[in-house]
């Protein structure tokens, strides 16, 4: 059986006038280098003025089919698609389902675009896995919203600043000590 950590769809929307330089594809080949993610697919839609939903082919070859067959922007079946939720875990009671997917896409605005993307986080594999082997579940999960952070923004400031002290100064030991064990 494959290993594969959580998958996320991330959906962004662009505007008419949004200007494309390549740095988001950068980004993206930066984070899986560094092992972080892994990019599983990637489509660039444009919504025509007449409601017509396209795909783009600024993508690498091979890419964009799965989010395709999800967006229902192609004839094949979802039986690809669908083999990954065999790779899946069982029981998550929230998520994206294929309707949540072609609604995004729906409520484009005419004359507008977005990219799809299809991460694995390849961080998390190993945590999935032992939090499954110790019997837990995952309940719920996502990114929290401004309005959710506001209440405890200062605190998350504060912790933010104590861990990147931290981080500092066991660095600077690392550093002192290698330089002591040169001498």
């Amino acid at each position: 059986m494959v290993t594969i950590g959580p998958v996320q769809m991330l959906a962004v929307e662009f505007g008419p006038d949004a200007k494309f330089a390549g740095k988001i594809i950068e980004e993206l080949e930066s984070l899986e280098r560094f092992g972080f993610i892994r990019v599983i697919d990637l489509l660039f839609i444009h919504k025509e003025p007449d409601g017509t939903i396209s795909g783009r082919n600024y993508q690498a070859e091979g890419m964009g089919t799965t989010i395709a067959a999800l967006l229902g922007l192609e004839t094949r079946t979802l039986r690809e698609v669908e083999a990954l939720e065999e790779m899946a875990d069982e029981g998550y009671p929230f998520g994206l389902s294929v309707d949540d997917i072609r609604e995004m896409a729906s409520e484009l605005d005419p004359g507008t675009s977005a990219g799809f993307v299809l991460l694995e986080h390849v961080w998390a594999r190993t945590l999935r896995r032992v939090i499954r082997e110790a019997g837990g579940k995952p309940v719920a999960e996502g990114f929290l919203t401004p309005e959710t952070l506001g209440p405890v923004a200062a605190e998350i400031a504060e912790a933010v600043r104590a861990l990147d002290a931290a981080a500092a100064e066991e660095t600077s030991q690392r550093h002192a000590r290698r330089r002591l064990g040169r001498l």
